[in-house]
């Protein structure tokens, strides 16, 4: 329990240091994106699968040009109908092909099963690749999945499976 503490605690110092960071810049030109996503988690194990919903947050100055493409930085949560939770935070690709965006992303988090899943371990690794289409002002429609694990760091790493449906706009 100590150890979740822990966990929770850096997740969250990391989460308001880079809102922090956002608000000390002057942000407009649609710099800052929200993505709302609904979808099923864990849709691969009949036995544990549940609605979630999840919010996530991008700010585009914090973007980088690297020899990966577009990098940035990237904070959500979710949570499931059985009351589990995840909150992360990590770093997004972002490719553009025509009107459509490609977005792998990699974000190590805190779970909290709740009634929901047992993944293992409270530190949890989102790998997660998304494909949205873009609409007018400013807004995408896409659709992602997801595999949530622990890399084996408790005694049973069994993953979840998700995939979501996402309404991304900037402002």
């Amino acid at each position: 329990m100590y150890f979740k503490k822990i966990i929770l605690l850096v997740i969250f110092s990391l989460c308001c240091s880079y809102l922090s960071m956002a608000d000390e810049k002057k942000i407009d030109n649609n710099n800052t994106e929200f993505n709302v996503y609904t979808g099923m988690f864990d849709f691969s194990d009949d036995k544990k699968r549940s609605t979630l919903v999840g919010f996530q947050h991008q700010n585009e100055e914090l973007n980088r040009d690297t020899f990966l493409g577009n990098l940035s930085p990237i904070t959500g949560a979710m949570i499931t109908a059985d009351n589990a939770t995840y909150f992360y935070t990590g770093v997004q690709a972002h490719y553009k092909i025509g009107s459509l965006n490609f977005t792998p992303s990699f974000t190590p988090g805190y779970y909290n099963e709740g009634d929901g899943k047992d993944l293992g371990h409270a530190l949890e690794f989102k790998s997660e690749i998304q494909l949205s289409l873009e609409l007018p002002k400013e807004s995408q429609l896409g659709f992602s999945y997801n595999h949530l694990s622990n890399a084996s760091l408790g005694e049973k790493n069994p993953g979840a499976n998700s995939y979501m449906f996402n309404f991304l706009k900037k402002f």
